[in-house]
């Protein structure tokens, strides 16, 4: 089978979908690749790199061409004119860009979206949404502590002592854990919230303080369960005590990351305006839901701007900053899930009837399978 890698033209976007580690195996089943020349340059991947693990290098219109398409994001129009009707996609399509979806089922492709691999044990090793939120995850610390104007550790030096950084982590999925797992590292001392009650003893067990919000209906406490492993939207009553209590906790804190995402919804609301006022100036939150809508309504898309002293960093795909890392992570993620759609013979095989399969082809044959 003819496998295409194109180069990623999304504004921003640094990642492959796949590496020479995942392309050896691919030539070793017997499959033809061909890499858009160029394709893996932002994630420091040469062409030659490519062709040493058994690759053509071609065109935009070659890779395309390919009957097993291999993405980080979905395609736009001038991309899908490329692509032939027939074609297998797989890639971060966004099962919610119902838009986006329609235009795929269209043009005739059968797509996979990774994303919507459901939170069970045999979809980890394909898990795309935890092995780039791990990044996101810790390159938000870096990012807040090169903003940040202090230290993270606390110092004890001949000029005097010098205070450890506060980081409040609001949201403690993926990308919360390894946020506080990186800040501990660097000697900050961190309280961490979140709406579901079990992430309490993992947030313990990295060294952080959990922020507990009582809940006071069973309702609420069925609710913060979540779905999937993902978070539910909490009883507005609930979101007003954690505001109260996040207000408190956020005049103190030196380092604000906000994580809080809610799937096809818009991210809710943690840090106010007026908590932003309350909080100290050169404060800095990262707000890793700023393409969702942001977790703090000062936020802005791609910029870092100062509002009542404080730095509100707004950086949409922090996982792109990490390139090399992020790529060779998601190309094994990608590599797992092809196990499922194609048999030893190296030809496709799809079978619907597995759960995973199932769950992330949204269209297929001209038909919108995810309403």
């Amino acid at each position: 089978m003819k496998i295409g890698i194109p180069a990623e033209t999304r504004p921003g976007e640094t990642r492959v979908a796949a590496t020479p580690e995942t392309i050896k195996k691919y030539v070793a089943a017997k499959h033809q690749v061909i890499v858009q020349s160029g394709a893996g340059i932002a994630s420091s991947i040469t062409d030659e790199a490519y062709q040493a693990a058994g690759a053509q290098i071609g065109s935009a219109a070659d890779a395309f061409g390919a009957d097993l398409l291999l993405k980080v994001r979905a395609p736009n129009a001038e991309e899908r004119a490329l692509i032939k009707s027939g074609t297998v996609l797989v890639g971060m399509l966004n099962p919610f860009d119902a838009d986006n979806i329609a235009a795929m089922a269209a043009h005739g492709l059968s797509a996979f979206a990774l994303e919507a691999a459901p939170r069970i044990t045999r979809a980890q090793s394909m898990d795309v949404l935890s092995s780039q939120a791990n990044i996101a995850g810790y390159k938000a610390v870096m990012l807040a502590a090169n903003t940040y104007q202090r230290f993270m550790p606390m110092l004890m030096t001949a000029a005097g002592t010098v205070k450890a950084a506060r980081v409040l982590i609001m949201g403690v999925g993926v990308a919360g854990l390894q946020a506080i797992a990186t800040a501990k590292r660097l000697g900050a001392v961190i309280e961490a919230s979140d709406v579901r009650p079990p992430v309490k003893e993992q947030v313990e067990s990295l060294g952080a303080k959990f922020i507990d919000v009582p809940f006071l209906t069973d309702e609420e406490k069925e609710i913060a369960q979540g779905t999937g492993g993902y978070a539910r939207a909490m009883p507005a009553d609930w979101m007003r005590r954690q505001a109260e209590l996040v207000h408190e906790r956020a005049k103190q804190a030196d380092i604000i990351i906000t994580t809080a995402l809610i799937p096809g919804r818009k991210a809710p609301i943690l840090i106010s305006e007026e908590t932003v006022k309350a909080m100290k100036p050169g404060s800095v939150i990262v707000d890793m839901a700023v393409e969702q809508g942001g977790n703090c309504p000062l936020s802005e898309l791609d910029k870092t701007v100062t509002k009542y002293g404080v730095h509100i960093i707004g950086e949409p795909n922090l996982a792109t900053l990490v390139a090399a890392d992020a790529s060779a992570l998601y190309a094994r993620n990608v590599l797992d899930f092809l196990k499922l759609i194609i048999d030893k013979d190296a030809a496709l095989a799809i079978n619907r009837e597995d759960e995973i399969v199932a769950a992330t082809l949204v269209c297929s044959g001209g038909e919108i399978l995810r309403k």
